[in-house]
């Protein structure tokens, strides 16, 4: 466990709440939830909710503070966003057309999965009147003497 209640604080590192609050999860979604903490914290929901209530009260409270006090995003930080949304926009797509391709490739290994047996089939029945044929005496070339 990464805390040990101590009298009446906490005598944690507090690492699992920092690195929810700072949008680095080990263990969770990351979303500032009770449900988040406890996964961040190794714990339980309820132990949080009923037991620790100091903990979880202190989350709060520290949410409700970082939401007081949005974060200004910098010219760069934007740039960066879009940036990252086009990239995103157009990986999906790739992947959209690359999806594509591959139910295309099937279709196609199908079809050419069924030509493959059907030509086995008549090479069968080829090699069967080949042989059948074999046994008859071949007159064309029978001369007369």
């Amino acid at each position: 466990m990464n805390w040990v209640p101590v009298g009446r604080g906490f005598g944690f590192g507090g690492q699992f709440m920092v690195r929810l609050l700072v949008g680095a999860p080990l263990h969770s979604d990351g979303k500032l939830t009770v449900v988040s903490l406890a996964a961040e914290a190794g714990l339980r929901r309820n132990k949080l909710t009923h037991k620790h209530t100091g903990l979880k009260n202190l989350f709060y409270a520290l949410v409700k503070a970082r939401a007081a006090h949005p974060e200004v995003a910098s010219e760069t930080t934007r740039a960066r966003t879009a940036k990252q949304q086009q990239d995103l926009a157009r990986v999906r797509a790739e992947r959209n057309d690359l999806r594509t391709q591959t139910q295309l490739m099937a279709r196609i290994i199908q079809v050419l999965e069924i030509e493959k047996h059907e030509l086995k089939e008549n090479t069968g029945q080829l090699k069967a009147q080949l042989a059948d044929r074999a046994s008859v005496p071949d007159l064309t070339h029978w001369h007369r003497r």
